[in-house]
């Protein structure tokens, strides 16, 4: 039986009635996003529970076989960044039964929403746009998406028309924005109503786009 992951977690401080499960990207853990929670601006904030997930500890082949935090493994450091797709599926298996957790204690899948940076942002649309239940929306965070090809035939239907936020910076040197690109006009392409949002900043944050992150989940809870 596949066992949840180790998460951390900022629980609702009043009746929980949302989620945002926020993967992190590669080498990195759950601590890593959850700094940001105090700098959104959120109408629901009390309401919503905060899942980080810690991706599995499993070697990388680009980084020389180090083991770390990866959701995947990065076969080659070529421009489109070749990818253990198997992974992919396992790994998304693992964020299905984090979801199911959360609804599980009374959160309507509707108002679960995915979100990911870099590897985590890959898992977050890979899952969310499979998932058999209607979700509230995903971000996706200096991220691409290696399985477009596999979508068109997994695709589930009642998320045809989930909220998509798209993420990236110009100067993005780990996930070439071109990539990005890429998977955002394919998936648009698909009928997905998603949203292209860029700065001029590396593989990072920037405030702008956490005043505009803030805006999204506003509007999908």
């Amino acid at each position: 039986m596949t066992s949840l992951l180790n998460c951390v977690e900022i629980p609702a401080v009043s009746t929980p009635k949302y989620s945002i499960i926020w993967l992190h990207g590669l080498g990195a853990d759950g601590h890593d996003f959850e700094s940001i929670v105090p700098e959104l601006s959120l109408n629901n904030m009390e309401h919503i529970n905060f899942i980080f997930p810690n991706a599995p500890v499993q070697a990388v082949t680009i980084n020389g076989g180090m083991k770390m935090r990866s959701w995947y493994d990065i076969l080659e450091a070529s421009l489109d960044r070749t990818v253990a797709i198997d992974d992919i599926y396992q790994s998304s298996t693992l964020l299905d039964l984090l979801i199911q957790q959360q609804i599980d204690q009374g959160i309507k899948a509707e108002n679960i929403l995915l979100a990911g940076f870099s590897q985590g942002g890959v898992i977050a649309l890979h899952s969310g746009l499979r998932y058999p239940h209607k979700l509230a929306g995903i971000m996706a965070l200096s991220t691409y998406m290696p399985t477009t090809e596999q979508l068109k035939t997994e695709r589930s239907e009642v998320n045809n028309a989930i909220a998509i936020f798209m993420a990236h910076g110009t100067m993005d040197p780990v996930v070439y924005p071109q990539i990005a690109k890429d998977s955002f006009s394919r998936l648009k392409s698909m009928g997905y109503p998603i949203s292209w949002h860029e700065y001029p900043m590396q593989h990072s944050f920037c405030l702008e786009e956490i005043n505009d992150i803030s805006a999204f989940i506003n509007r999908v809870f």
